[in-house]
């Protein structure tokens, strides 16, 4: 036998046990890693899915206190004229949705934007009702307006949004 047919049995070989110990390093090194990632994601689930729960109960709370009836209830006062009340109305429906803003982290981009469409359509109404009543009139004209439009809607952007809320709610858990 010539060296060159000796060095190709003895190289071959080993350049076949070498592939084969790279491949099954890759593996078990993949392996590893797949394995610490889910462990790492399981213990972030204990600690995100408690603030992702806050977040949807914030921003249930959010829709329950711009719910029309709910806002002029809890804003509403005797000698409020129209233009006072629409004024007021624009005011805490910006100012709840800004204090939530921060919850969009934790939900689906479906559910901000129905939410952001919730807070447009309010903020619409209130408008589009305001311009049908004279501003120094009462504002129980105006408050009545929005009731009764709000009421009217076949499918409000309200109860849009409560409901893919708990949509959202019951595929998560």
């Amino acid at each position: 036998m010539n060296n060159f047919t000796i060095f190709l049995t003895a190289i071959v070989p080993a350049l076949l046990v070498l592939l084969t110990a790279w491949i099954v390093l890759q593996k078990l090194l993949k392996n590893f890693e797949n394995e610490r990632n889910k462990e790492l994601r399981k213990a972030n689930l204990q600690y995100i899915t408690p603030v992702r729960l806050r977040a949807y109960e914030r921003l249930m709370l959010l829709i329950e206190r711009t719910n029309p009836k709910n806002l002029i209830l809890n804003n509403f006062k005797e000698d409020m004229t129209c233009f006072d009340l629409q004024i007021t109305l624009q005011n805490v429906i910006r100012q709840e949705f800004a204090h939530n803003l921060s919850q969009q982290i934790y939900v689906s981009s479906a559910l901000w934007e129905s939410i952001s469409d919730t807070k447009e359509s309010l903020l619409n109404l209130v408008n589009l009702c305001a311009l049908k009543c004279p501003s120094d009139t009462n504002g129980v004209a105006l408050a009545e307006g929005i009731i009764m439009i709000y009421n009217n809607e076949v499918q409000n952007p309200t109860d849009v949004s409560t409901e893919l809320l708990k949509k959202e709610v019951i595929e998560l858990f």
